[in-house]
């Protein structure tokens, strides 16, 4: 085969990309995209996976509070609810409770401690009371079936 021929078998074999108007892909431009694409990806899913609201740079935030011993006294069980450490004045729910009960928790300054029960169908005789510090503040009683009886106090306004 002559040398003629052979460079335009040559030419006709050579890749498509080779040939004028036709480019190849800039492997290094995609490269680069993929990780900028790659990037943005991640900081989307910290965005939305690696936060919870929480700032931990943030200083916290102390609300003063005051301990509170909540009693209920009595035979059978209640359904009773009574206020805790939340800010929010959220209340902690204890269903079907066997009495006697007690619980000291800490109540947030601003927020009256409250306790209340009711009684279950076969009734009978409850009595809440409240001490804040230590020093009883009030009690109430609940008679019969689905008795009811609530004991609040103010908090005092400052923290000793």
């Amino acid at each position: 085969m002559s040398e003629e021929k052979r460079n335009s078998e040559s030419a006709t074999e050579a890749d498509p990309a080779d040939r004028p108007g036709n480019k190849r892909p800039d492997r290094a431009g995609l490269l680069v995209a993929a990780a900028v694409l790659a990037a943005c990806g991640g900081l989307v899913l910290y965005g939305v996976l690696g936060t919870d609201g929480d700032n931990e740079s943030a200083p916290k935030k102390h609300t003063p509070t005051t301990a509170v011993t909540y009693e209920v006294t009595g035979t059978g069980t209640a359904d009773l609810t009574y206020q805790a450490r939340s800010e929010t004045g959220k209340a902690t729910v204890v269903q079907d409770s066997r009495l006697p009960w007690h619980k000291t928790v800490q109540v947030p300054l601003g927020q009256d401690p409250l306790i209340s029960l009711v009684l279950d169908e076969h009734g009978g005789t409850a009595r809440c009371t409240l001490a804040i510090r230590g020093h009883h503040a009030q009690s109430a009683t609940a008679t019969g079936a689905f008795g009811r009886a609530t004991c609040s106090s103010p908090l005092p306004n400052r923290q000793n």
